[in-house]
């Protein structure tokens, strides 16, 4: 529409000035001198539109500045890609970081103000009041270059204290709530997640569950009032069954939310009550006849103490590594999913003939096998070893240990199956196998390609 205005009114301004340099040429040629006068004004014209062309291309169609306000244009550069700070071409790092500041107002902009400062860019932020304090704990992305020092360093000067960083991964992305959320959902379907949740939410710590009758003093539930302790680096809370879990962080103080968090994690299995996926799986071995593969837990106990009476003495005893006699005490606590977590096999008739254990053994975990002498020697071993470890992979687990006899070659060639790299101990006859997990590791529990597996 503004483009045709402007035609109209360039049309009708040609019009106008034809219709006066016609009576001007009229009145002009018919007086004396006429021509001549004629020749000197179109001379005149030409250089007049010549000069017009001449300044239009030198100054452009911008308007001066002074006349209408506008800035001129900034010698600075303009906005565009940012260019990456040196070192960055290598890739950036990942740090969860930790540091306390005055609660007063200021505190934490002049501390992101120095983050910025070193291009450190912050990806979430929770804060945990502390009275007069405040603790920050930050996820950040750095350029590669940056080293951690340099970044504590920086939050120091700019008023942070008791700083604490260590290296983050994709899993730290996730931001508090759905975190919290998704680990309240692992634990609602299984009570076995219990200890691997409070560790998740946590961080790297130690967690120890310990029984209703502790014999430390002081240390048993009686000695934990119902909402639970937070003494600095240590919690303890009442578990569901009576006992007491308590955990440690030493490298870090838990601050008054985290104790929230955890004392609601608790309550929450503690409502829910024992509770294990019921889920199984059918296999067929490659002698043939099928197996089923199972979670297990204390609901299991009398069937897995009949097992027991089939065992031999010598399988009992590569099992447990004590008195046959004492055996039968173990198996509660095995069966219990606040330990850990236990498949059994059984067989079409509903016979438990084997039982694998993945233990939580304070920050470490351990791996442990019990087969039926009439079902040794059939793979049944080696099939429940690789799914406790894609288990253990699954929760993060840097590595399972298994404790047996030097002369279990049945377990030495299971844990060799694995794929995976094996340290070893020996001590008076005591191996120890331990097996560093890498996220291949989970292809272990794959069934194998003879065998036939049925979800139900």
């Amino acid at each position: 529409m503004h483009h045709w205005r402007r035609d109209v009114v360039e049309l009708a301004a040609l019009f106008t000035a034809v219709a006066v340099a016609d009576g001007i040429a009229n009145l002009v040629g018919h007086g004396p001198d006429g021509p001549v006068l004629l020749a000197v004004s179109a001379a005149v014209l030409v250089a007049t539109a010549g000069f017009h062309t001449w300044w239009a291309r030198r100054h452009g169609h911008a308007p001066p500045a002074g006349d209408t306000g506008a800035r001129p244009l900034s010698a600075e550069q303009q906005a565009g890609p940012a260019e990456l700070p040196s070192g960055v071409a290598g890739g950036s790092s990942l740090w969860r970081m930790r540091t306390t500041v005055k609660d007063a107002p200021g505190s934490l902009a002049a501390l992101c103000a120095a983050l910025a400062a070193h291009r450190v860019d912050i990806l979430s932020l929770q804060t945990h009041p502390l009275g007069e304090d405040t603790v920050d704990e930050f996820l950040l992305r750095s350029p590669g270059e940056l080293a951690a020092a340099e970044i504590t360093r920086a939050v120091s000067l700019a008023g942070g204290d008791g700083t604490w960083i260590e290296r983050a991964d994709a899993h730290d992305l996730v931001d508090a709530p759905t975190r919290v959320l998704g680990l309240a959902t692992r634990t609602a379907l299984d009570a076995a997640e219990l200890p691997l949740a409070l560790r998740q939410l946590l961080g790297r710590c130690t967690i120890r569950s310990l029984p209703a009758a502790s014999s430390i003093r002081g240390r048993g539930a009686e000695g934990v009032p119902v909402e639970g302790v937070l003494e600095d680096t240590v919690m303890r809370l009442r578990a569901p069954e009576g006992g007491v879990i308590t955990v440690e962080r030493p490298y870090l103080p838990f601050t008054p939310t985290e104790f929230a968090r955890a004392r609601a994690l608790v309550e929450l299995d503690a409502r829910l009550g024992p509770r294990i996926p019921r889920g199984q799986d059918v296999l067929t071995l490659p002698e043939g006849g099928d197996i089923t593969v199972r979670r297990a837990d204390t609901g299991d106990l009398e069937a897995a103490k009949a097992m027991h009476e089939r065992c031999s003495a010598r399988t009992l005893g590569m099992r447990y590594h004590g008195p046959v006699g004492d055996a039968d005490r173990y198996l509660n606590h095995l069966l219990s999913p606040r330990f850990g977590r236990t498949l059994a096999v059984q067989t079409p008739s509903g016979r438990i003939v084997g039982l694998g254990h993945l233990l939580w053994d304070g920050d470490e975990t351990e791996v442990a096998l019990l087969i039926e002498d009439r079902w040794q020697r059939r793979g049944i071993g080696a099939e429940l070893l690789g799914r406790l470890v894609a288990m253990a992979v699954e929760a993060r687990c840097e590595s399972v240990y298994a404790v047996t006899q030097a002369s279990n070659t049945g377990m030495v060639a299971a844990m060799r199956g694995l794929g995976l790299p094996l340290d070893y101990q020996i001590e008076e006859g005591t191996l120890v196998i331990t097996a560093r997990l890498q996220r291949a590791g989970a292809q272990s529990a794959s069934p194998r390609r003879d065998e036939r597996v049925t979800r139900d």
